[in-house]
C-alpha cells in the first residue's frame, strides 16, 4: 500500500505471561496478514496485483475476484453519497481505489484483533488512525492522535483524543504533503488535489469508523468547501482542513 502500517498494544492489555505473549504474536501474524492479503489484491504499487492487471486491461472488472467487485461497488456507493467527489476511477479511466481500500484493510485488521480477545490497541497506516479501549488499560483514557503541519513536516497542527468515552475513534487524514499529488480534485479535471486549483492541501476527518474517515478526508479534499459542508452536514465527524495559505478550517471537536 506504499506506507508503514503500526501496531500499539499496551503494556497490561493482553494478561497471562507466556500466554499472553502468544496471544499478541497470533494477533500479530493476523493483522499482517489482513494487511498482506489486500496489498496482493488492490495495490498499484505491485505490477503482479490484480488491481494491476486491470490498469492494464489484461483483466475486466466482470472477470475479477469477488472482492474486487464488493469493494468497487463500496467506491460507487461513495460516489453517489459524496455527489462525485470521491470516485474510484482516475481521470484517465483506471480503477483506483487506493482512497478505500487502506480504510478497509484497517477495519479488517481491527477485527481481527477483536476476535482474539485484544480490547485495547492503537493501529496507524501512514497517519490513518483506528483505535479502541485506552493506551491505560482500564483507566477511560483517550488515545492521543497527532494531526502533522503539512506546511512544516517537523510540527504537529492539532492532536485529537480518540477511543474515550463519547469520543470517535478513527482519524484518517488526505492531501499531498505525505505522498505528493495522489488526489484528482473534482471539478478539475486532469488537476490533482495539490495542484493551483484546490482549495485544500491537508484535511483531517474524525469518525466513528475508519472508512468513513478516510472516504470524507479524501472527498473534501478533492471537492473543496461545497464537500466540506456536505460532508459535516451529512455525517456525524469532525473535520480540520487546511487551505494553501495555511489558514484553518476546524469544526467544534477539533477547536477544543
Amino acid at each position: 500500500m506504499g506506507t508503514v502500517i503500526s501496531l500499539t498494544v499496551p503494556a497490561g492489555a493482553v494478561p497471562g505471561a507466556a500466554g499472553g505473549e502468544a496471544k499478541l504474536d497470533a494477533a500479530t501474524a493476523a493483522v499482517e496478514r489482513v494487511f498482506a492479503g489486500l496489498d496482493e489484491t488492490f495495490s498499484l504499487y505491485r505490477p503482479d496485483s490484480e488491481a494491476s492487471r486491470l490498469a492494464r486491461g489484461e483483466l475486466c472488472l466482470r472477470n475479477s475476484s469477488a472482492g474486487m467487485r464488493d469493494r468497487y461497488a463500496d467506491a460507487l456507493t461513495w460516489r453517489l453519497r459524496t455527489e462525485g467527489a470521491f470516485s474510484p476511477e482516475r481521470p484517465d479511466g483506471v480503477l483506483d481505489l487506493s482512497g478505500l481500500i487502506k480504510g478497509y484493510a484497517i477495519g479488517q485488521a481491527g477485527e481481527a484483533l477483536r476476535g482474539r480477545g485484544i480490547t485495547d490497541w492503537c493501529l496507524n497506516a501512514g497517519g490513518d488512525v483506528l483505535v479502541t479501549g485506552s493506551p491505560v488499560p482500564g483507566s477511560g483514557a483517550s488515545w492521543a492522535a497527532g494531526v502533522v503541519d503539512p506546511l512544516d513536516r517537523s510540527a504537529l497542527l492539532a492532536a485529537y483524543e480518540l477511543g474515550g468515552p463519547g469520543t470517535r475513534c478513527a482519524l484518517a487524514t488526505s492531501g499531498s504533503a505525505e505522498r505528493g499529488d495522489h488526489i484528482w480534485a473534482a471539478g478539475f479535471g486532469a488537476r490533482t488535489a495539490g495542484s493551483s486549483g484546490a482549495e485544500f492541501v491537508q484535511v483531517s476527518v474524525a469518525a466513528a469508523d475508519i472508512v468513513t474517515a478516510d472516504v470524507l478526508a479524501t472527498a473534501i479534499v478533492a471537492g473543496g468547501t461545497a464537500m466540506l459542508h456536505r460532508a459535516t452536514d451529512g455525517w456525524e465527524i469532525d473535520v480540520l482542513a487546511v487551505r494553501r495559505g495555511g489558514e484553518l478550517l476546524a469544526t467544534p471537536g477539533f477547536r477544543a
